[in-house]
This record gives C-alpha cells, structure tokens and sequence, in this order.
C-alpha cells in the first residue's frame, strides 16, 4: 500500500517531528546536541529554510519551519545522513538512527503558529524534564532572549511587539502560560527498553542513581512515577529499576 501524501501547508510553515527509531536515544551526550545544530545551520544556508522554533530531547526532535527552495523530505534526508554518519562513527554502530519518516502537521495561520512554537517550547517542561523553561538548554526559547544561533527570532518578536523589550516580554509571558496546547506528537506505544528506561529515570528523577528514587517523600516519588508512566515505562521496568515495589507504582 503507497504511503498517504503530506498535506501542504499554504504557508510553507510545518510542525515537523522526528525520533529515533523504535524510540532509541539520539543524543548521548552534549557534543551530539551540539552537533545537530551545527548541522541544521550549515544546510540552512544550502537548503533555504527558515527555523522558528526546536526542541531535542533524548529520543526525538522538534521543529517550527518554513519550507525554502528545497521540499522538506530532501533537506531531512540530507541533514540525517549527515548527522547519523558523524552518530555510527563516534558510536561503532551500524544502520538507522531515525524513524524512516518524519511526521508533520500544517500550519496555516498566527494563532496555530505560537501554539506550535510554545508547545515546542514546553516540550521539556510537560516531560518533567525541567520546571524552569529557561533551564533547558537544547531548545530554542533562550535564542529569543539572547543571541539568536539558528532561528529566525525577529519575526517572532514583532508578532508580539514591534519594540523589542515589550515583544521579549510578552514572549515570555506567552511561553510561561499555563494552557492545554495539544499539537503534533508520536504515540506512546513503542517499548522502551531497559537502557532507555534507566536514562529517562535519571532524567526525570534528577539523581545520579535510579534506586535512590526509593528515598524520595511521598508525593515527589510518587510525581516522578507518575511522570515516568506518562513517558511510558512499563510498571515492572520501574520496579526493577527503582526497588519500589509493583504493588505501589501500580496503585499511583
């Protein structure tokens, strides 16, 4: 069966996601992240595209662009090959990195366009990655509050005011909402394996070792087992690798 056609986006602006394939790990360590972007910037130039707003997180990637003079499955092909040869080389692996097809939604007009690039923003923040939306460092939200690397900031800000020190303000008034932005996300519902599990512990978690979970009070253990389910980790991948007991994460 052929695949379905993308729906075009009149604007040229796509919400475009992409993860490792069966969920694995993308970035292993801050030079990978590193990496990506520098990738993004060079074939920005070659390729035409315009970046609004990104997210990496460990196992997928999000992005606010506009579409230049190349169509967007040829700047993804180019842009992965590149980025999962330096991946195989540094790593001693062999094969695919990223699931074969990226997804995409349209964009079609400003209200959809800042709930995309807020809910991008948030990405680390509704993971339970982060409480502090300036914190995480692998998205593009502090490009709009200091030096922009890689997006196109000044279209943005003049959304929101056409002077700079208003705009950035409401921008990050904007950002720090409290809302129900629902937009492009991948289904839960490939399995997590035991070296993923453990790194999302320690991400969510914030410790060194995925037993010390155990010694949290109450509510916090019981946050972070419920943020942990949320991502997916099965009940007896968290007992295993917690100690707390199948009877109690089951119940939260």
């Amino acid at each position: 069966m052929s695949r379905k056609a993308r729906e075009k986006s009149s604007t040229g602006i796509y919400h475009i996601m992409f993860r490792g394939i069966n969920g694995q790990i993308i970035f292993e360590d801050y030079e990978d992240y590193a990496k990506l972007i520098e990738t993004l910037k060079e074939y920005k130039k070659i390729c035409g595209y315009e970046i609004y707003a990104y997210c990496f997180m460990s196992n997928h990637i999000h992005l606010l662009i506009e579409e230049g003079k190349e169509d967007l499955g040829l700047v993804f092909r180019r842009i992965g090959a590149k980025y999962v040869y330096w991946y195989n080389y540094k790593y001693k692996r062999n094969g695919h990195l990223f699931q074969d097809r990226f997804k995409s939604e349209v964009v079609e007009n400003e209200a959809y366009f800042l709930t995309v690039l807020r809910y991008i923003h948030r990405n680390p923040i509704s993971a339970g990655i982060e409480k502090d939306i300036e914190k995480y460092k692998w998205s593009s939200y502090n490009e709009y509050l200091d030096k922009s690397e890689l997006c196109n900031t000044k279209y943005v800000l003049n959304i929101f005011s056409t002077d700079k020190v208003v705009a950035v303000k409401e921008y990050k008034r904007f950002n720090n909402e409290i809302n129900n932005d629902r937009c492009l996300e991948y289904k839960k519902s490939v399995r997590i394996n035991e070296d993923e599990a453990k790194k999302y512990i320690l991400e969510v978690a914030k410790v060194d070792n995925t037993m010390q979970v155990q010694s949290f009070e109450k509510t916090q253990r019981d946050t972070t087992i419920k943020k942990l389910k949320d991502i997916g980790l099965s009940i007896r991948q968290i007992e295993r690798l917690t100690g707390i007991s199948f009877a109690i994460i089951r119940k939260i």
